[in-house]
């Protein structure tokens, strides 16, 4: 990229209006610089000079409001792994499982019980389809036994939000008027994960209809963040992410119409996909916005939801409507381990910070962690911009113009 594309980038000013960094005398190169230095430098909207990292996890687990106690709080090893590559919680269960080191009837059940154990306190379930968990373990053990491999996913317990279709139990989109809503069928996600020897063990909670951001408006239950009961989970797939933080099964979905796979998942320290639109099939979810609603996955590392991504890719109706001409879908394949990645992985790439995402409304320590993320792309050989979009702020109103105005029809 041409240098003297970025001789003018708007950079904060104390006064939050828009000043521009190149000045007379200026090269692009210290136009750039003086762009990203006042970004990161500037204290009046909240952004400062980063501090000593703070713990992953602030304070000790809250109080539970019920009395069963939590089964397993959630290591610190475990949050830390969330994002990292070669940690595939879903290979290490399917590798033992095809070893013969266990069953997966035996996983099933060691699930089952933690979800048991602990799901009274974070409440991220709205129902536990056991028996339907322990039918489909027993299936991938007599397959294995007879020589056959289930599936990219044998054996590995997963929990649905609750907004898509499962032809065993309600599809409840967690309001009390569809608590009686019995599908006949498999959303065509459920069918790709069954067709990949994946194991059901329960629909989690979400707001109402998908419409909230906390977890808090489902008609049925509260989800609480497992690493501070005090706190929300974040929405809508707030009990999707909340399983997966608190161990409850290995892999979970959601659905993501304006950030409801991504924000949770940021909220419980868990990884979020949303696919591109139409990559994933709609069919059998419970519509929001239809022309925003995505399915994807949420997991505890970046491995397992490429490997989520491929099965679900894997299997699709021909006459999906969002069908496109879609090759490989080996995802999980392209991946490199840390092992195979040079001292500048990120050498050649460009990444933009947008100014407007970093202003007022935003908690200074957030805004922190951005900006040290972006130091240290920068170390691994990134070129990290500061870009400015002035009309970053009508985004939100023009996504509920539109997302309401699908939802009322």
């Amino acid at each position: 990229v041409c240098p003297s594309a970025m001789a003018c980038i708007p950079t904060a000013c104390s006064c939050g209006g828009r000043t521009e960094a190149k000045v007379k005398g200026e090269t692009p190169e210290d136009s750039q610089m003086a762009a990203r230095t006042a970004l990161w430098t500037s204290t009046e909207t909240g952004r400062g000079k980063l501090s000593r990292r703070r713990p992953l996890l602030s304070g000790k687990l809250g109080e539970p409001r019920r009395s069963v106690p939590v089964f397993q709080k959630p290591s610190r090893e475990y949050l830390v792994r969330c994002s990292s590559h070669g940690h595939s919680l879903i290979r290490k269960i399917g590798d033992e499982i095809r070893r013969g080191e266990t069953t997966a009837s035996d996983v099933t059940k060691t699930y089952l019980e933690k979800i048991h154990a602990s799901d009274e306190t974070v409440g991220s379930f709205i129902s536990v389809t056991a028996e339907l968990a322990m039918e489909q373990a027993r299936a991938v053990d007599d397959a294995l036994a007879s020589g056959i491999d289930p599936g990219l996913l044998a054996g590995i317990p997963f929990a649905i939000k609750d907004n898509i279709c499962l032809s065993v139990g309600p599809t409840t989109a967690g309001s009390r008027l569809l608590q009686a809503h019995q599908p006949p069928y498999d959303a065509q996600v459920i069918s790709a994960l069954k067709a990949s020897g994946a194991v059901i063990v329960g629909k989690t909670n979400l707001d109402e209809f998908g419409m909230g951001s906390t977890t808090e408006s489902s008609a049925f239950q509260v989800t609480r963040n497992p690493w501070d009961l005090s706190r929300v989970p974040g929405g809508s797939s707030g009990g999707s992410a909340a399983a997966v933080a608190m161990q409850q099964c290995a892999a979970a979905i959601g659905s993501d119409t304006g950030g409801s796979i991504r924000q949770p998942a940021s909220f419980c320290g868990v990884v979020g996909l949303k696919p591109t639109y139409g990559l994933i099939p709609r069919h059998g979810l419970v519509a929001y916005a239809s022309s925003f609603d995505c399915i994807g996955p949420l997991t505890s590392s970046v491995e397992d939801a490429a490997i989520i991504l491929s099965a679900m890719c894997g299997h699709r109706a021909s006459d999906d409507a969002t069908l496109q001409n879609l090759g490989e879908s080996n995802y999980h394949g392209k991946l490199r381990s840390i092992d195979q990645q040079d001292s500048k992985p990120f050498a050649g790439r460009r990444f933009a910070i947008i100014k407007e995402t970093l202003g007022p409304g935003v908690d200074k320590l957030v805004s922190e962690r951005i900006i040290e993320a972006a130091k240290q792309m920068e170390e691994l050989g990134a070129c990290v911009d500061v870009v400015s979009c002035p009309s970053f702020h009508l985004g939100l109103p023009a996504y509920y113009i539109l997302a309401l105005s699908e939802a009322s029809r």
